[in-house]
């Protein structure tokens, strides 16, 4: 049931392909109460001990999120229109689960744009409390970018504004209401969004039907096969791809694009396909300057990775499974011969140049246990919306020193940049790692992790936040603003 209750755990997630140790938080009343002012304390340790579902495995095809057709396309901008609206989705056989979503569905619609080409989409709220809307990796003006405090009213509308000026990419839209925003994601308020780009068209990379988006995320539900929210994060032991438990996709003997996407609030996927090769060509903010072979990719919650499976190497008849860890997700089932003219070429779309940073900062990312909190910092402070923590010139560079400053063991944080993207330096001390290449906005911080990374600040003025994407722990204010000034 929806309510604003204060969120009642925080999760430590420690990545692998099943439930690890995490850190409780029970409420000293559980009941419905200020969201803002419901307090906390620390619980014991304990093992996550989620139920699975008794779902028999690969006998549901995993869909494809419908893409959403423009309403109206006049003088060069493409218009959408999305409800943000209450459904239902069988996400197990037989039974309805209550969902959020945008447009009816537990996957939202896509919405395919196109570099060069702006976007405007209304979104009405037809739900009864507030939500809005943020477009993930978008570089997008500040109205538009779906700020937690910039809310839609139940009833109301809003036009945000894309301008698509940005390399193409796999990007997605989700819920960022303060304090409610890890509850609404968990819901099903998400879907993607994805740019095209007409330079990659001499690439001749997979598309069409052969270029699938794939959002994974993790859940737990009750006996009445309702999403349990406030319970453990350990517990949402079971893995959707695309709202379906351990679908089966359909694909011919050729090469195959899957654009994926982490969509758990607090998550790490260690995705493979038992010792087979994929080849990342993409990560958060568009193509890598190569292609990049790999037996696993480590996805953390909001990441994105694209990758290239080229199914020609299997005979028809043959079943693939994509796992985390050792627990299945997905099986890709090779039914058909195909002829293939894509191509997956040695050299993809170079980096730009770093430019001269001139300023370098430091944010760190931990808990405050002393009250009654627990209360998210980042910086040593709550996230305050009257509060500007930097303030940033339009068209200069800088080095974030981005830490894990915990004391709670085994709590690690995924951090997020409006706005902008940036490029990995250094991780821990030492050379990034294979997940960290690329132009990235999301980036996953280990239990005492250290990230050093660079981002030029060049599009749009106004107040932006950056935060934790374990959701739960923005939501509890691990977030903070920088205004970007002329």
């Amino acid at each position: 049931m929806l309510n604003r209750r204060r969120l009642l755990v925080l999760g430590a997630t420690l990545g692998g392909a099943t439930a690890l140790p995490f850190t409780r938080l029970i409420p000293v009343d559980a009941e419905d109460r200020d969201p803002i002012h419901n307090p906390h304390r620390i619980g014991q340790r304990a093992t996550g001990t989620g139920v699975r579902p008794a779902v028999t495995a690969f006998t549901e095809q995993m869909p494809v999120p419908p893409v959403l057709q423009p309403v109206q396309s006049a003088s060069g901008v493409d218009l959408y229109k999305i409800a943000i609206q209450a459904s239902t989705a069988e996400l197990l056989p037989g039974l309805k689960t209550p969902v959020l979503t945008y447009g009816g569905s537990l996957v939202g619609p896509t919405i395919r744009a196109r570099t060069g080409r702006p976007v405007k989409v209304t979104y009405v709220n037809q739900l009864t409390e507030q939500a809005n809307v943020h477009l993930h990796g978008g570089h997008v003006p500040a109205a538009s970018d779906g700020h937690p405090m910039d809310v839609i009213q139940p009833g109301q509308s809003r036009v945000y504004d894309y301008p698509n000026r940005q390399q193409g990419a796999t990007l997605w839209y989700h819920d960022h209401s303060h304090h409610t925003e890890a509850e609404h994601v968990y819901r099903g308020l998400h879907g993607f969004y994805l740019i095209d780009d007409p330079a990659e068209s001499r690439l001749a990379l997979p598309q069409g039907k052969y270029d699938v988006p794939i959002m994974l995320r993790d859940a737990q539900f009750d006996a009445e096969g309702g999403l349990v929210f406030f319970d453990d994060p350990a517990n949402r032991t079971t893995i959707l791809a695309n709202g379906k438990i351990q679908p089966y996709f359909p694909v011919a003997a050729r090469k195959y694009r899957f654009r994926l996407l982490n969509a758990a609030n607090e998550h790490v996927f260690r995705l493979n396909l038992g010792g087979k090769e994929m080849v990342q060509i993409a990560s958060d903010s568009g193509l890598l300057p190569a292609p990049v072979p790999l037996t696993e990719l480590v996805l953390s919650s909001a990441e994105r990775a694209e990758i290239v499976i080229d199914f020609a190497r299997y005979p028809v008849g043959t079943k693939l499974v994509l796992s985390n860890g050792s627990d299945p997700v997905l099986r890709f089932d090779v039914v058909r011969p195909a002829i293939d003219l894509s191509r997956l070429p040695a050299t993809l779309r170079p980096l730009p140049a770093l430019p001269a940073a001139t300023i370098e900062r430091d944010v760190a990312m931990s808990f405050d246990l002393a009250g009654t909190g627990p209360v998210g910092l980042v910086n040593g402070k709550p996230y305050d919306p009257n509060r500007i923590d930097f303030q940033i010139k339009r068209g200069t560079t800088e080095i974030w020193n981005i830490t894990n400053a915990d004391t709670i063991p085994g709590v690690q944080h995924t951090f997020h940049l409006h706005m902008t993207n940036f490029r990995v330096l250094e991780r821990d001390g030492g050379k990034p790692l294979p997940q960290d290449a690329g132009l990235k906005d999301t980036v996953h911080v280990s239990e005492n992790g250290k990230m050093r990374v660079q981002a030029t600040f060049a599009d749009h003025l106004g107040t932006y936040v950056y935060h934790c994407h374990f959701l739960e722990h923005s939501s509890l204010g691990m977030m903070a603003q920088m205004e970007i000034v002329p």
